[in-house]
């Protein structure tokens, strides 16, 4: 199971997004203030603000890939499984581009943004979009290779 490319792709995704979950996606700096965008919130200075959507996203990002890797008897479902993955990280990769769109736009507060940053968490998902596909990929080169050899016998 560990031998194989495809699980330490897949085991490389699992830490990226766990390391997104926890690590700072972006800041923003006002005259008076810095706010930090992370998984669950944006906040800074005493105020925070939700967001929520994007931290269910990251965690399911984070669990799918895990949970692929002990379905190794069944090939099928894990290439299914990397599609679905790879759906998930288009998605946490469009709330981050929308939360950082907004919060650097002032249209999450009265909020005047003078320098915005983007956190070394934030290309996480599309390098994991990149492994997910190499470990489908790998995966599925497996699945013809079992189809091939059943039918020599």
């Amino acid at each position: 199971m560990i031998q194989r490319i495809q699980t330490l792709y897949l085991l490389i995704v699992t830490a990226l997004m766990a390391v997104t979950l926890f690590a700072p996606i972006a800041t923003f700096s006002s005259a008076d203030a810095v706010y930090t965008l992370g998984a669950f919130s944006l906040a800074g200075d005493g105020e925070s603000q939700s967001t929520l959507w994007m931290g269910i996203v990251l965690v399911i990002a984070t669990v799918l890939p895990l949970v692929t890797i002990f379905l190794f008897k069944r090939r099928q479902l894990q290439v299914r499984l990397c599609g679905a993955e790879i759906v998930v990280l288009l998605g946490a990769v469009a709330f981050i581009a929308i939360y950082y769109w907004l919060a650097a736009s002032n249209a999450l507060g009265d909020i005047t943004i003078e320098h915005k940053q983007l956190g070394w968490a934030a290309p996480m998902p599309l390098v994991s979009l990149v492994l997910t596909y190499l470990a489908g990929r790998a995966i599925f080169k497996d699945e013809l290779l079992v189809r091939s050899l059943d039918r020599i016998r």
